[in-house]
């Protein structure tokens, strides 16, 4: 772990903070700390920025209730910026959007952004307007039986092709799989942050009992 006094701070004593959002990944915000607020955030838990508008500190959350809870924080190659991981109480933006980043300024026309969390979007809004025509739509139409049907095919598909061998199979089942198991979260009403944290919880059980089992 580094020291603070390993870091780089500017000439006003301010260090960048990209502060990114622990489950999806996406960027929420780019504040600035200074020594203090660092100390307060590391000791709190919790974001706490030096405003330069307002020349204070600023716990964020203290007045909006939208905490940001630090999961992680980590110095770049240069140690004068910061990369804060955090779990959202809220909307990060002053605007009440997740995001302050939300403008787009360019897309390239050959690739294109991907993620869980927009894929979970997309089918959420197949189930709250129905599309005529939409797989996704007639299977949260059809109900819980249909997609659970599904899932176990889909389940079916992925051990056939991985006891053939076949890696490129086995990618598109796999594929098909998370896909059907994600319609069936949404229509049990979970999210990829419940899973999130069910993992998480496994992953430090899961050390510990390697700890334990290091001491014996």
């Amino acid at each position: 772990m580094l020291n603070i006094d390993e870091l780089r701070f500017d000439e006003r004593g301010l260090i960048p903070a990209v502060v990114v959002h622990a489950v999806t990944g996406r960027v929420l915000t780019l504040a600035y700390m200074n020594r203090e607020s660092l100390e307060i955030s590391m000791e709190r838990g919790l974001t706490c920025f030096w405003s330069r508008s307002r020349q204070k500190l600023w716990l964020k959350g203290e007045t909006s209730g939208n905490y940001q809870h630090i999961v992680s924080i980590t110095a770049d190659c240069d140690r004068d910026a910061l990369v804060v991981k955090v779990e959202p109480d809220g909307p990060a933006c002053h605007l009440g959007t997740e995001s302050c980043f939300n403008d787009p300024v360019w897309e390239s026309d050959e690739r294109h952004e991907f993620s869980l969390p927009m894929l979970m979007k997309l089918i959420e809004g197949r189930k709250t307007e129905k599309v005529e025509g939409s797989y996704t739509s007639y299977l949260f139409e059809k109900g819980l039986d249909k997609i659970l049907k599904k899932v176990g095919e889909e389940s079916t598909e992925v051990i056939i092709a991985a006891k053939a061998e076949d890696k490129k199979e086995t990618i598109y089942e796999i594929a098909d799989l998370t896909y059907h198991v994600m319609v069936l979260m949404l229509e049990a009403g979970i999210s990829l942050e419940d899973i999130h944290r069910e993992l998480a919880s496994r992953h430090v059980i899961d050390k510990k009992v390697k700890q334990e089992k290091m001491t014996q």
